[in-house]
C-alpha cells in the first residue's frame, strides 16, 4: 500500500512572524501606545535622589558610616545578650531569683531618688514650710485653744463623775470574777469530798488494780 501524499497546502508553516497580528476594529496601535508611555526605571533613577546641599561625596561618606554604625549596633547587641545570659547563668547559681533581682532594684531606685536633687529640695521644702506652720500665730493659737478644751475637760465634773463610775465599774467587775472563781473551786472541793466521788475513785481504783494482776 502506497503512503498517502500530504496535500501542498497543509506543508505549508505554521507561524509567520512577519505577518502582523490582527487587531479588532477600531483598536489599531492601542497596544503599540500603551507600551511606549510605560517608563523604564534604570538604575540611577531607581536609587533615592540625594538630599539637596550634599555633593555625592558627601552622600557616599554618609552612608558607608551609617553602615559602620549600624554595624557597631548589631555587635553591641550580640554582646548584650551574651552578657545577659551570663549574669542569668551566674544568678541561677547563687540561688537568687527574680523576685531578689526586683528587691535589688527597687532599693536601689528607691535610695537614687533619696538621693536625687529633686527629692532633696522637696524635703528641705516641706520642712521649711513645717517650720512655718508650727511658727505662725494662726497654729499657735489653735494649739493653745486645744490645750485650753483638753485642760477644761479634764477639770470638769462630768469628766470626773465619769472617771469614777469606770473605776467602780471595773473594780466590781474584778471582784465579780473573782468571786465566781472562788465559788467553782469551792464546789469542785466539795465535789471531791463527796461520797459519791470516792466511792467512784474506789471503783475505778479495784478496776485498775484488776487489771494488773491480769496481766
Amino acid at each position: 500500500m502506497l503512503a498517502e501524499e500530504t496535500p501542498p497546502e497543509l506543508s505549508l508553516p505554521l507561524f509567520f512572524p512577519s505577518l502582523p497580528s490582527p487587531s479588532p476594529p477600531g483598536c489599531s496601535g492601542l497596544l503599540a501606545d500603551t507600551m511606549t508611555d510605560v517608563p523604564v526605571d534604570s538604575g540611577a533613577s531607581a536609587r533615592a535622589a540625594a538630599p539637596e546641599g550634599l555633593s555625592l561625596a558627601e552622600e557616599e561618606e554618609l552612608r558607608s558610616e551609617l553602615a559602620k554604625v549600624e554595624e557597631e549596633i548589631g555587635t553591641l547587641r550580640q554582646v548584650l545578650a551574651a552578657k545577659e545570659r551570663h549574669c542569668g547563668e551566674l544568678k541561677r547559681k547563687l540561688g537568687l531569683t527574680p523576685l531578689d533581682g526586683l528587691k535589688q532594684n527597687l532599693s536601689k531606685s528607691w535610695h537614687d531618688v533619696q538621693v536625687s536633687n529633686a527629692y532633696v529640695k522637696t524635703s528641705e521644702k516641706l520642712g521649711e514650710w513645717n517650720d512655718k506652720v508650727t511658727q505662725s500665730d494662726l497654729y499657735l493659737s489653735a494649739s493653745s485653744t486645744l490645750e485650753d478644751w483638753n485642760e477644761k475637760l479634764t477639770q470638769s465634773e462630768a469628766y470626773k463623775k465619769t472617771q469614777e463610775t469606770l473605776s467602780q465599774a471595773g473594780q466590781k467587775t474584778s471582784a465579780a470574777l473573782s468571786n465566781v472563781g472562788s465559788v467553782i473551786s469551792r464546789k469542785l472541793g466539795d465535789m471531791r469530798n463527796s461520797a459519791t466521788f470516792k466511792s467512784f475513785e474506789d471503783r475505778v481504783g479495784t478496776i485498775k488494780a484488776n487489771g494488773l494482776s491480769d496481766m
